[in-house]
């Protein structure tokens, strides 16, 4: 089984779409999918009803998912780590302890923008269309994901 997280700073907004949009492009027996975020300050929270809105005009259902803090056995736990911007690329790699921990770390943009490391917006302080624009951004670098981990 592949593991897969997908982490931003409160793990309400960004990864929990990131986290529904990937795994609706991949076959849940053969990869697992889940989100967290830097800090803990949501933790236990469902994702911002705007993101659950977004993901449901698209016919996903993200209400199953509570947020939780990305810690030091993630990177144990799960293959590939992308992370939505530049700040949360920082903190998770300051937890990393090997080489290998580090090179699992990316930014999710990158697969649509390859080495621009081009950052996800946060969108909660924004409207209901920063949302929907994220969500745009996500499902263009899920698909890439998804194309990706299925030819390997």
């Amino acid at each position: 089984m592949t593991r897969i997280l997908m982490v931003c700073l409160g793990n309400i907004c960004r990864s929990p779409l990131a986290e529904g949009i990937l795994k609706s492009k991949l076959d849940s027996s053969k990869f697992e999918i889940d989100s967290a975020g830097t800090s803990n300050q949501h933790e236990g929270s469902l994702p911002d009803q705007r993101s659950i809105e977004v993901a449901s005009d698209h016919g996903l259902d993200i209400t199953d998912q509570r947020g939780r803090p990305f810690t030091r056995e993630d990177f144990k736990t799960f293959d590939y780590i992308y992370v939505m911007d530049t700040s949360n690329y920082e903190d998770v790699l300051a937890l990393a302890d090997t080489q290998e921990d580090r090179d699992k770390v990316s930014l999710i943009l990158n697969k649509i923008f390859p080495g621009e490391n081009e950052s996800v917006p946060d969108p909660y302080h924004n409207s209901i269309d920063g949302f929907k624009q994220v969500y745009q951004m996500l499902d263009e670098s899920c698909t890439v994901i998804a194309q990706e981990l299925e030819k390997s």
